[in-house]
């Protein structure tokens, strides 16, 4: 049987407490593709690595997707206004940084059988990788909280071994 269609803004009046920090992740569909309902703000430091693309929707408010440029590696910041999409390309490391009061859409697509996702965080003094784990990607609304709050209550693993900073949590 063919589902209904969502009417997101009664669902978000409804469930908008589902979108809460770390992660503000609630997976609305999951199929060949994988929608997901994101609020802000959000409380993460790590980029998120994943072989497939994924599709950001700004339903309200602005957000700020830091990414690794494959073309450099740089660092470079992508603005997504209110009413604007994005595709990003699949393999680039990114954080989506959610402000207070916004909602996003993103869809990704289903992963391929044994690909890995991965999150890394990057030392803020001399960008290199500080901490990296891998994961067969089921549900991120679940998997990636107990990965960020393992990081933030680490000193070790925030401490990078190439020029000794230690990364803040948050």
């Amino acid at each position: 049987m063919l589902p209904n269609p969502l009417d997101f803004k009664a669902w978000l009046d409804t469930n908008a407490h589902l979108l809460q920090p770390p992660v503000n992740n609630y997976c609305l569909y999951r199929g060949d593709f994988i929608v997901m309902a994101v609020g802000g703000p959000n409380k993460r430091t790590d980029y998120h690595v994943n072989e497939t693309e994924e599709w950001f929707y700004q339903y309200k408010g602005d957000m700020l997707l830091k990414i690794v440029d494959p073309d450099g590696p740089t660092f470079r910041d992508i603005v997504i206004r209110e009413g604007e999409m994005y595709l990003l390309p699949g393999g680039v490391p990114h954080n989506p940084v959610r402000f207070a009061d916004t909602i996003g859409i993103v869809l990704e697509r289903q992963r391929p059988a044994g690909a890995l996702d991965r999150l890394r965080w990057y030392c803020s003094a001399c960008k290199e990788i500080v901490y990296e784990e891998s994961f067969v990607m089921y549900d991120l609304g679940v998997q990636l909280k107990p990965v960020i709050e393992k990081f933030a209550a680490s000193a070790d693993l925030r401490t990078c071994k190439a020029c000794g900073t230690v990364n803040d949590a948050k």
